[in-house]
């Protein structure tokens, strides 16, 4: 399995996934999850890509294959940016890249483009957050009765009503592997991220994939989209705010037409 030993302390899981022409040099997408998911939250996602871009999956300190952090473990904005930064330049290391977010997983995104613009060609995010959400009882159902309950319990708002119960398992059993040391943490950083003021300095093409639900309306979206210099909006309609797991082709298809007006740019 592939792993990046990152000092001093990390060793990050990642796959790649390439299909395209081998006597054709392709550009890089690099998909980056979100709260509790891991790279196998994109595994519908990855047959559209794999035959016209190189793509790299990876678990972000303190899921999935990476290993689980403390319950203590400071997080931060810059410190998963720099994560990333350093699997780019591990493995795409003269080519910026275009990176996916998925639901909070596109705040240290959008960080990233803030702070190194040199490695970012362009950003999409499905369905983020540009400022941390509440999460009332969360930390008490995580501590008292385990990440699986919890991903049970706040599952209806996540998929809506589209997802067909063993998609809504898959999902709960996905989720549910995340330590809860981990979790706790992850929420300590989280509610406090506000990215607004800075979103005008995101200057690469940015890609806003929206919904409108009760916890992420469609204004909020149209919002913070008219905050980035090059961003455009595109809403996909489903009733949970987890569009990327709901409607991963439609998504996908999005995605890979705001893609294609900005390759070999």
């Amino acid at each position: 399995m592939p792993f990046l030993d990152l000092p001093p302390d990390l060793r990050m899981f990642y796959t790649i996934d390439d299909h395209t022409d081998a006597w054709n040099e392709a550009e890089t997408v690099v998909f980056v999850h979100g709260f509790c998911e891991s790279t196998e939250a994109w595994q519908q996602w990855v047959p559209h890509f794999s035959r016209k871009y190189r793509v790299i999956r990876y678990d972000q300190r303190g899921f999935g294959q990476s290993g689980a952090v403390p319950a203590d473990f400071t997080f931060t904005s810059e410190l998963f940016a720099d994560d990333m930064a350093r699997l780019i330049g591990a493995l795409s290391p003269h080519k910026p890249v275009h990176i996916v977010g998925g639901k909070s997983g596109g705040m240290p995104v959008l960080k990233l483009a803030m702070l190194r613009p040199h490695l970012v060609k362009t950003v999409t995010l499905v369905c983020s957050p540009v400022k941390g959400p509440t999460v009332p009882g969360w930390v008490d159902h995580m501590t008292t009765r385990g990440m699986r309950s919890w991903a049970r319990w706040t599952m209806g708002g996540r998929l809506g009503s589209k997802m067909p119960p063993r998609g809504v398992d898959w999902w709960v059993d996905l989720m549910g592997k995340t330590a809860v040391s981990t979790g706790l943490a992850y929420v300590n950083w989280v509610g406090g991220v506000d990215l607004n003021a800075e979103l005008k300095d995101v200057q690469c093409p940015t890609l806003v994939i929206a919904n409108d639900t009760a916890r992420r309306p469609i204004d909020e979206f149209r919002t913070y989209q008219k905050k980035i210099p090059r961003a455009e909006i595109v809403e996909i309609p489903v009733d949970g705010y987890h569009t990327g797991a709901v409607a991963p082709d439609e998504c996908a298809r999005a995605t890979l037409e705001f893609l294609a007006r900005h390759r070999h740019a």
